[in-house]
């Protein structure tokens, strides 16, 4: 049966059916498995800049990412559940990711940047943007409350889906919904 409805969704994504899964209840026809926990606004939820920084401390922003759609993961290395699910996100950046589209990654809170870059080596993950909260102003102006919640951003830098708690972000059904959103 899964099979089935992966064939006719990827069928009706295709044949141009982009029109039918721009609406919210397309793209959650489209979850499926750890995807069920995905849930998409009815409107788009602004994100208030606030400031990031890289591996070096150097300043960033999600700014930088508009006009794309973003998978915004925020996680941590004390977080099982977060490390747990990183390869399967470095796997979506690499298969999905491109002009349209982008995984970013962002550890709030205390990250000593040593055990990021220790865990990234580790999982052989170099394909994602390390950002990092430090002081979890980001975190606490988007209401993420436990780790890991990963939310996406439309072009326009507006939150339109969150997800609480771990995913298998290589899956067809991640892939499906990604690259709907995409093609819109």
């Amino acid at each position: 049966m899964r099979l089935l409805r992966s064939v006719v969704l990827y069928t009706a994504l295709a044949l141009g059916a982009n029109a039918a899964v721009a609406d919210t209840a397309a793209l959650e026809a489209l979850r499926d498995g750890s995807m069920k926990k995905l849930n998409f606004h009815r409107t788009p939820v602004e994100v208030a800049e606030v400031g990031l920084v890289d591996m070096d401390d150097a300043p960033r922003s999600l700014s930088e990412f508009e006009g794309q759609y973003v998978l915004l993961n925020f996680w941590a290395t004390w977080c099982p559940p977060c490390r747990k699910e990183m390869p399967g996100l470095g796997a979506l950046q690499t298969e999905l990711g491109s002009d349209d589209f982008q995984v970013v990654t962002v550890a709030t809170g205390f990250n000593k940047v040593q055990a990021i870059s220790k865990f990234f080596d580790e999982i052989e993950v170099d394909n994602l943007p390390l950002l990092r909260d430090p002081k979890q102003a980001l975190a606490r102006e988007m209401a993420v409350l436990g780790l890991p919640v990963t939310v996406i951003l439309n072009p326009e830098g507006q939150e339109i889906a969150r997800m609480q708690g771990d995913a298998h972000w290589d899956s067809d059904s991640a892939k499906a919904i990604i690259t709907a959103l995409v093609s819109e």
